[in-house]
């Protein structure tokens, strides 16, 4: 098997995952805390998606984009933890090189979608607490799903350009990836082919897509902060905010965790460190996520408690 698009050159038909050798000694113990933390992701954020449908109060834009971002939670860790844990489990964690562009594709594609989600979450935020006289026409259900569906769809087009091109790459050395799953960067390393014009034009989308949604996300909260500082009574103050506290803390959690990652010097950085915080923003996110709408959301605490009651009661 070969990679797509590449040449008779290519002698490299699998790689292998290296995961984490230098704890050795701890597989077990990583593959019940991974496998723990894969669960509890999955069943969060499941949880979260059932409360908004089942709650008709819940049936509201800020929801609506909130049940989307929890079900890119549940895909964006089942990408790369399932091949993780198997490599627990065996002695050389192999992938073929079609399942290895595969996965580096939905890995982007679904970080690509969180980004513009996270900027499409904050846009309706400053609209319901900057407009709010006008938030209902303005955030119509036709907007919602056009928002919605660009955002997919967009995406999707834009991260098959560089996986186009990654594909056409030769592998003909070495093929141990220094990771847990299938990342551009440790790919570029491995080919044999030049990928200057690849690296320039990867990360430079990076940079468009990150700092874009970041941008529109930090300028929706801008705007949020002064109108918030206006509001004479401190209680109110804090009840308006609290709308948007648990949005705010995933963007801040997110947004450190990915900069540190993709946006700082590349010379820099040894695959050893990029492999702790990649576990950070891809596994530790995703499961810290419905903890934090759930916890600090009492409209959804509202909600799972009228469920629960209607279950047990």
């Amino acid at each position: 098997m070969k990679a797509w698009g590449s040449s008779n050159e290519s002698a490299v038909t699998e790689f292998i995952l290296l995961g984490f050798p230098e704890m050795h000694n701890f597989q077990k113990l990583l593959f019940v805390f991974f496998s723990f933390a894969y669960v509890l992701t999955v069943a969060g954020n499941l949880l979260i998606i059932i409360i908004i449908k089942t709650d008709s109060h819940l049936h509201r834009p800020m929801y609506l984009f909130l049940s989307n971002f929890a079900f890119i939670q549940i895909w964006y860790t089942t990408v790369t933890v399932p091949k993780l844990l198997s490599g627990f489990l065996v002695k050389t964690n192999k992938i073929s090189i079609d399942a290895c562009f595969a996965q580096c594709y939905f890995f982007f594609f679904l970080a690509g979608i969180e980004n513009f989600l996270l900027a499409i979450m904050a846009y309706d935020r400053y609209l319901a607490i900057c407009h709010p006289l006008h938030y209902t026409k303005i955030m119509t259900t036709t907007l919602c799903w056009s928002l919605l569906s660009g955002c997919w769809l967009g995406i999707f087009l834009g991260s098959l350009v560089p996986i186009i091109y990654l594909t056409k790459l030769n592998f003909c050395g070495a093929n141990t990836i220094n990771h847990f799953f299938c990342d551009v960067s440790p790919l570029l390393k491995l080919s044999c082919s030049d990928t200057s014009f690849l690296k320039s034009n990867f990360f430079s989308l990076m940079w468009v897509i990150i700092f874009s949604c970041l941008s529109l996300t930090m300028l929706s909260y801008i705007n949020i902060i002064f109108v918030i500082m206006k509001i004479p009574s401190t209680v109110s103050r804090l009840k308006v905010f609290s709308t948007c506290g648990s949005h705010l803390t995933v963007v801040i959690i997110y947004y450190s965790a990915v900069i540190f990652s993709y946006v700082r010097p590349k010379e820099r950085y040894s695959f050893q460190e990029d492999k702790m915080i990649s576990v950070f923003y891809s596994i530790l996110t995703p499961l810290l996520n419905p903890f934090i709408y759930c916890l600090r959301n009492k409209e959804v605490k509202l909600a799972l408690l009228k469920i629960t009651k209607r279950k047990f009661v």
